[in-house]
């Protein structure tokens, strides 16, 4: 594909002009900072508009957040999932933590150079911290049983949407069964291959875990 970038406007059309910059404007800025952090394996930076941005993007498949929530990303690493999403909500406010300061370094001048004014970013373990939030995003941080207890009283317990309760959307791959056994708590699973077509996406799910 001549234009990565396209990719997502294929499965997002309505994204705006401004939007279609911001994700074209992507890929060279995490090539850029690729090259001095290892933020992405050698062999996925080539693949990054479909193995991290669109991947990040298919939370908002699930869930598309309303105006005014707030969204915490734990673990965000070099950005994701809440840089996409944020490009892709701009009415929604996201706060990215990691609890590794040179990740965090990257996130603050990939959202400062992308002008996203939705995004605030903390050097901080995700027990720590404060506020509350309409959701929770990660992606491939912790098992659910040991993510759970760091956020569960950080949900907002009114929730905002009509149909999908306040709590955890989580980036997942492979066999859940052991993992969501584990946790004991509700949940849903949302196969990505009912929304993408690359063979990328055959094993990834979205989890929804309600804690409000």
């Amino acid at each position: 594909m001549a234009d990565p970038a396209s990719l997502i406007s294929a499965y997002f059309p309505e994204l705006t002009a401004r939007q279609k910059e911001q994700m074209a404007a992507l890929g060279p800025m995490y090539q850029d900072w690729n090259s001095k952090i290892n933020l992405i394996s050698r062999k996925d930076i080539d693949s990054l508009y479909e193995k991290h941005i669109l991947h990040s993007l298919g939370i908002a498949m699930v869930m598309y957040f309303q105006p005014g929530m707030r969204v915490l990303d734990v673990g965000t690493g070099g950005g994701f999932p809440g840089i996409p999403l944020a490009i892709l909500h701009p009415e929604v406010q996201f706060h990215l933590v990691d609890s590794i300061g040179k990740k965090i370094t990257v996130v603050k001048d990939v959202a400062q150079q992308l002008g996203l004014t939705n995004v605030t970013v903390d050097h901080i373990r995700a027990e720590q911290v404060k506020g509350s939030f309409d959701f929770v995003v990660s992606r491939a941080v912790a098992r659910v049983a040991k993510l759970t207890p760091w956020v569960r009283q950080k949900i907002k317990q009114n929730s905002l949407h009509p149909t999908i309760d306040n709590g955890l959307l989580l980036l997942k791959g492979g066999d859940l069964t052991e993992e969501l056994k584990e946790a004991k708590l509700p949940h849903s699973i949302h196969p990505l291959s009912k929304f993408f077509t690359e063979e990328f996406f055959e094993t990834k799910a979205v989890v929804h875990i309600p804690l409000s």
